[in-house]
């Protein structure tokens, strides 16, 4: 547990790498901790865009504005949210509960669960499905207390982006773990780098790029400053 806090409070966002290679086993590691990340409804509505080759690199890295971190890392990694394999994933989750031997109970009740998330989560053409939820949860909610789903097509790219923050983290933390180090970027133009990886606009939308590396010798981290916890937290 103690090496696992060392590894939260000691990462940092390096803005400087110097050239390493990153073996496959890994880039695997990494990966794998990044999609074991909790989702909603273990929908995992993320991709992960490795880019690692050097021209496909570079062209990232310039859209990444041309950054120091993006243009001296190892790897850039591309989180993207994704709600077009919403359908696909929980039909894969189905197959893998009839091959595990799953009681025909549990895999009606996914069945039943998963259909009703496509309702909910279906915005139907120009939104107008979505509308219409909207307004009956409104109503139910005068005089019932319950949440709000992801009715519109930009709120399902929110409730998507969610996940795909937990599992940078996890790959942020993973990379650290591994001897690696990381640094988040915000900053691209997110309509190039999204034609050069070939998303779609509809079902896709760029959470951010992570550059990995080895922190380069000659980088002095800055002291790190955070406010106090009773600057942050509220204990009720």
């Amino acid at each position: 547990m103690t090496e696992i806090l060392e590894v939260l409070v000691h990462r940092r966002a390096v803005k400087a790498f110097e050239p390493v290679e990153i073996p496959q086993v890994l880039r695997e590691q990494i990966l794998d901790a990044a999609r074991h990340a909790p989702s909603s409804f273990n929908m995992q509505p993320y991709r992960f865009f490795w880019v690692e080759s050097s021209p496909r690199k570079a062209t990232v890295a310039k859209l990444c504005l041309g950054q120091m971190p993006a243009a001296t890392a190892t790897a850039l990694v591309v989180a993207v949210a994704d709600i077009g394999s919403l359908a696909a994933t929980s039909q894969a989750q189905l197959e893998w509960m009839r091959r595990s031997g799953f009681s025909d109970a549990k895999v009606r009740d996914y069945e039943r669960t998963a259909k009703i998330g496509r309702i909910l989560f279906m915005p139907g053409p120009f939104g107008i499905f979505g509308a219409f939820k909207w307004a009956v949860f409104r109503l139910l909610n005068l005089w019932k207390t319950m949440g709000m789903p992801p009715v519109f097509h930009q709120d399902l790219l929110k409730w998507a982006t969610k996940s795909t923050s937990l599992a940078c983290e996890n790959l942020m933390i993973a990379s650290e773990a591994l001897g690696l180090n990381t640094c988040p970027m915000e900053g691209f133009d997110g309509r190039r780098l999204s034609r050069f990886l070939g998303l779609s606009t509809r079902y896709h939308e760029i959470v951010m790029v992570i550059a990995i590396g080895k922190k380069s010798a000659a980088y002095a981290e800055p002291p790190q400053w955070r406010r106090p916890l009773d600057a942050t937290v509220t204990v009720l």
